[in-house]
């Protein structure tokens, strides 16, 4: 499956494939097409309902207009990175939705400015796809 980078994906899992109840929305905000669909399919066939974006921008967007119980967050993206999300969605909500942050970027400093801000988990990438499932479950449970 391949998606365009400007493109928004909502997929709904029926309830019935959740044991009844409602399922859990996830927002997944990454330019990269391949993270996208790994952590879609991982998460959807886990009974999330995913909903994706490809920018800050459209993030920002979702996160405003489907009100996700999660979000998980690339700090390295176009038009607005995650830092400006997450400083955005702190600034502007007054119940925090969690927020896991996914990053390539080693560095230290850029880990302790996001637990600044607020974020839930700090995951590096490469990471093990069972590590983010974890730290789902456990925000979200």
């Amino acid at each position: 499956m391949s998606l365009p980078n400007d493109s928004m994906d909502q997929r709904e899992v029926p309830a019935a494939e959740t044991g009844g109840d409602q399922a859990k929305k996830i927002l997944i905000i990454d330019d990269d097409n391949e993270i996208v669909e790994t952590l879609q399919f991982a998460l959807e066939t886990s009974g999330y309902v995913v909903v994706t974006a490809r920018d800050g921008n459209q993030g920002i967007a979702l996160a405003e207009s489907e009100s996700p119980d999660l979000i998980i967050l690339d700090m390295m993206m176009p038009k607005r990175s995650g830092f400006l999300v997450l400083e955005n969605l702190r600034r502007n909500r007054e119940v925090p939705i969690p927020v896991i942050m996914v990053t390539g970027n080693e560095g230290n400093r850029h880990q302790a400015y996001a637990e600044l801000l607020g974020v839930s988990d700090y995951i590096h990438k490469p990471f093990a796809m069972d590590r983010l499932l974890n730290a789902v479950k456990n925000l979200i449970p």
